[in-house]
């Protein structure tokens, strides 16, 4: 069973709160619905995929093409043999890594601080305090554009910082992941990231976590900073004065300002340090009628 909306405005379903409108939007309850709404679309209709919304700025036109949602999906985590885990996309990363953490199995509590599910994850080998989505994965579940599943091994992919490529258009609906055992494991571990995120990023605030990607041997945000650019608007967009490397939607922002101040950040970090910042948010959808920022 699936609910299909049409017009259906993203602002309502990304974490910056912005974006225009979906032409078709999907809301499947199971990977059997999914696989037939795809079936049923026209065969150039373009296929977007979105879970909590972060990591995602949707322009202020829309999409034009479906948009499918993850967030009603079954949501299941099981537990296959003594070191390997099964969860479906649509499971938060902080509710798996608190299931690994009381599993006694890890490193995975590093998850807890990626925001999201692991479908995001997955697709672009999202990490936080050291770790990586896939430094785990041994094999994934994919669907395809025809609504076919798929079962792939850990060598079909290609991966690398923030990035991952491999066999095209499938979309990923379930991995499974090994670890070791970890006795050290403790859910004070956990406890202790959210504090630490609570104290250094913006948390409570529109945004989409990490704008760009850190470049070898630096960090975006200390680029940022240095450049100056903390605090600095654009329309009711602005950088975190918490952590540079976030831009916050201050509660007036289009989906123009956001992506304004994005290439203002990147051309003054240029200009500063001589280093190119490239993005770690998707950005997608078609620009405003209207154009420009608010």
């Amino acid at each position: 069973m699936s609910e299909v909306l049409t017009d259906e405005p993203l602002s309502s379903h990304t974490s910056w709160r912005v974006g225009g409108p979906a032409e078709l939007f999907c809301r499947p309850r199971s990977v059997a619905a999914m696989a037939e709404f795809l079936h049923t679309l026209p065969p150039d209709m373009p296929v977007y995929w979105i879970g909590l919304g972060s990591n995602l700025l949707v322009r202020d036109g829309g999409i034009r093409g479906a948009v499918i949602s993850t967030v009603e999906l079954e949501r299941v985590i099981e537990r296959l043999d003594a070191t390997r885990i099964r969860a479906s996309a649509g499971v938060r990363c902080t509710t798996f890594a608190r299931h690994c953490v009381r599993l006694k199995l890890g490193p995975a509590a590093f998850f807890a601080g990626i925001p999201g599910t692991l479908g995001g994850a997955l697709a672009m080998n999202a990490g936080a305090y050291g770790g990586e989505t896939w430094n785990n994965v041994e094999c994934v579940e994919t669907i395809d554009r025809q609504g076919v599943a798929h079962e792939r091994n850990r060598d079909a992919y290609s991966i690398g910082y923030r990035s991952v490529s491999g066999p095209e258009p499938e979309w990923f609906t379930a991995a499974t992941f090994r670890f070791a055992p970890d006795e050290q494991a403790d859910m004070s571990d956990i406890g202790l990231m959210v504090k630490q995120r609570g104290e250094s990023q913006p948390i409570g605030k529109p945004s989409c976590g990490s704008v760009f990607r850190n470049p070898q041997g630096d960090f975006a945000g200390r680029l940022i900073e240095a450049a100056g650019l903390k605090g600095r608007r654009i329309g009711g967009a602005s950088v975190s004065d918490k952590h540079a490397n976030f831009i916050i939607n201050e509660g007036d922002a289009s989906a123009a300002d956001i992506e304004a101040l994005i290439e203002h950040v990147r051309t003054e970090v240029r200009a500063h340090s001589g280093v190119e910042l490239e993005c770690e948010v998707r950005i997608v959808g078609e620009p405003s009628e209207a154009g420009g920022q608010r």
